[in-house]
């Protein structure tokens, strides 16, 4: 074994033991011999196998993807530092300037936990959403389930994808000129980043909308708004849609609330104890 494939190792053990499974929502029964993170529940966080999360301890398994790093980064809460420290051990190179950072920070990742109340989504700088939380997704509708470009909010809205939430016309000329300009911002910031600038090529290619906007060349960013959403459940449910933006990072949380004693917020209630699930009758 190679003292880098052991470092790893230890590495990710030590990061497993600190975590509490109820710091990252992980239900617990009966009696645990550690008050850390199994192998089985970080495996299944990450959405990896419980069998290479043991080879990855153990030093039996080298040169794990990106994509790999970032879910176990993202599953152990580590801060940036730490992940770019996991990136070095397992012999890769930490995200680099100009590249859009994904990593949800402890902290992030806390907050959304504790959002329980409302749907909480988080997005990188090209719409791409990375983290959510359950009645983001009741209310949503696709968060979970599909490809990262399927769920990225630009590429849905100019390809036409089938979603919930409603708009009027002038609503929706708004929406398509703030998220083309927000790309566009987001371009200038991380001009090193492959995959948005294949996003923008793509959706130049396959809307003539987009590239007609994109030829404006408007910059602005996307803050708050009212969005409507039909529901199978709970019928047209109009909330307030915040967007904050997170230092350091330009990630963004996207939260959205109702005034409370509305009927919007009846619903939302509603929505709750349904959660995914079309009431019957």
């Amino acid at each position: 074994m190679s003292p880098r494939r052991s470092e790893l190792g230890d590495a990710l053990r030590n990061w497993r033991d600190r975590l509490s499974p109820e710091a990252v929502g992980v239900s617990t029964y009966g009696q645990r011999r550690a008050t850390g993170l199994r192998r089985e529940e970080l495996a299944s966080l990450s959405g990896l196998s419980v069998d290479y999360v043991t080879r990855l301890e153990q030093g039996r398994s080298s040169n794990p993807s990106a994509q790999v790093l970032t879910a176990l980064a993202r599953s152990l809460q580590l801060s940036r530092d730490e992940r770019d420290h996991l990136y070095v051990l397992a012999g890769q190179a930490p995200p680099r300037s100009g590249v859009i950072d994904a990593h949800l920070t402890p902290g992030v990742q806390r907050l959304l936990a504790r959002l329980e109340e409302f749907p909480v989504g988080v997005h990188d700088p090209a719409w791409n959403i990375v983290a959510w939380n359950p009645l983001w997704e009741a209310l949503v509708g696709e968060a979970a389930g599909a490809t990262v470009r399927d769920r990225n909010i630009a590429w849905r809205h100019f390809t036409g994808a089938a979603g919930r939430v409603v708009v009027d016309a002038d609503a929706w000329i708004a929406m398509e000129g703030t998220i083309v300009a927000d790309l566009r911002a987001s371009r200038a910031q991380y001009p090193n980043d492959d995959g948005l600038a294949t996003l923008i090529a793509d959706l130049r290619s396959v809307s003539a909308r987009f590239d007609e906007l994109w030829q404006s060349n408007e910059v602005s960013t996307h803050v708050a708004a009212r969005k409507s959403f039909d529901h199978p459940s709970v019928g047209r449910i109009t909330l307030d849609c915040d967007v904050l933006t997170v230092h350091d990072s330009d990630l963004r949380i996207v939260a959205y609330t109702a005034e409370p004693g509305s009927a919007d917020a009846q619903k939302l209630d509603l929505l709750r104890v349904v959660g995914t699930q079309r009431l019957s009758g």
